[in-house]
């Protein structure tokens, strides 16, 4: 009886006992305090990172809409309406603020939304500005009854095929463009579709970046 006695009053009790050492949790055996294992640490550890990557990618991605919407935004080249100024295939990075702060300018290149179908994103040269009259003669562009100066118009020769400045002269509304492409045997423009609204305007090329081997200022 007295030993057993002893043993009760003691009240010592094994702290692993009752407790399966598989368990992630285990009992300090001073403080009896629950520890999170290191396999629970690091299950943690890997979320976190995973949150704070999701928000990463979420504030880059709104970041890059911002800047396609309001600054710069890449096009790729669908035809060969363009060339060799442009080849099939060519990407580009437009600048969407110029026209915000200043007219387009004659011989520019542009991109705008097609008259015919908005959806659609058209890269033309600017010929003729709002009020002008335009004609093509002799694939020679005539501004006003007067043959351009403009260097970057002359070095092409223009088909006048299509109804608009052909074999009759047109007169470009207000607020509206006189547009047509490089390639002009194989460019549906301003000769057969009519004009370009302002409203229209998307931005001007800046640079080809890829193919790699046409990099290059656009002009």
């Amino acid at each position: 009886m007295r030993g057993n006695s002893a043993r009760v009053a003691s009240g010592r009790i094994n702290p692993t006992h009752g407790l399966d050492k598989s368990s992630p949790y285990n009992f300090e055996k001073t403080t009896g305090v629950i520890n999170v294992a290191p396999t629970e640490r690091i299950m943690v550890n890997k979320k976190k990172v995973i949150v704070e990557n999701l928000k990463s990618l979420f504030i880059a991605f709104l970041l890059a809409m911002f800047i396609r919407t309001f600054f710069v935004q890449a096009f790729k080249i669908p035809s060969s309406s363009m060339t060799p100024t442009l080849e099939v295939g060519d990407r580009l990075l437009a600048n969407k603020l110029v026209y915000k702060f200043r007219e387009p300018e004659r011989g520019e290149i542009i991109i705008f939304k097609y008259p015919l179908n908005p959806r659609k994103d058209f890269v033309k040269r600017l010929i003729a500005l709002p009020g002008e009259e335009v004609k093509i003669i002799e694939g020679k562009i005539f501004i006003n009854g007067k043959p351009t100066e403009n260097p970057l118009i002359n070095a092409r020769y223009y088909s006048n095929s299509g109804l608009y400045g052909t074999e009759f002269s047109a007169v470009v509304p207000e607020d509206s463009y006189y547009v047509l492409g490089d390639n002009s045997r194989n460019s549906k423009d301003s000769r057969y579709w009519g004009f370009v609204p302002k409203s229209h305007l998307i931005g001007k090329p800046l640079f080809a970046y890829w193919p790699l081997n046409r990099i290059r200022i656009i002009r």
